[in-house]
This record gives structure tokens, sequence and C-alpha cells, in this order.
């Protein structure tokens, strides 16, 4: 059998140097089709403030309803005469005025 040249060390050094080589070329290669990435964060700026008006609308109808909700349950309190009926007309009201602020102040902020 024929006794290689080569020591184990020295095979390790070319293995490393040959991988080196290679991802080097790779990232090379990439570089040449990689873009700046702008159009693609212009688009999806375009895609998001697209949803706003639907969002906002949205946490709209969400108030109308919890108000709805939350005059039923209001009432119910009111006719078996608990005693905390205003705290819990308050906690209602206060959560649809939250949500109607929320929206409005989000739209205006954004400019849409």
């Amino acid at each position: 059998m024929k006794k290689c040249g080569w020591k184990l060390k020295e095979l390790e050094k070319v293995k490393i140097f040959s991988c080196c080589i290679l991802v080097l070329l790779l990232a090379y290669e990439t570089k040449i089709y990689a873009q700046d990435g702008v159009a693609g964060i212009n688009e999806a700026n375009q895609k998001v403030r697209s949803y706003f008006d639907a969002g906002t609308e949205l946490m709209y109808a969400v108030g109308a309803i919890l108000g709805l909700i939350g005059a039923v349950k209001v009432y119910q309190k009111w006719n078996a005469g608990d005693p905390d009926t205003g705290k819990v007309a308050a906690a209602w009201f206060g959560s649809c005025v939250f949500l109607v602020v929320v929206a409005t102040v989000i739209k205006s902020f954004f400019g849409v």
C-alpha cells in the first residue's frame, strides 16, 4: 500500500482553507443578488396603512357592541336593586369611551 505524503494536521488545514474559500465564494455570489430592501419596506408600509381604516371601523363596531352589552348588564343590576350599579355602569361606559378614543387617536396619529 502506498503512503500518502500528507500528514493529518496538513489535511485539516487544507479542509479548513477550502471551506473558507467556498464560504467566501457563496457570500460573494449572494451579494450580487441582494437588494437594498427599501421597496419591500415601502410596500409593507402601504399595506399596513391600508388596514387602518378597516381596523378603526372594527374598533368602533366592537365599542358599539360592548356598549349594548353593558347597557343590558347595567339595566339588569338596576332592576335587581344591586348597590354597585353605579360602578358597573362607569366601568362599561369607560371601556366603550376608551375604545372609541383609542381608535380616533390611532387614526389621527398615523394620518390615515
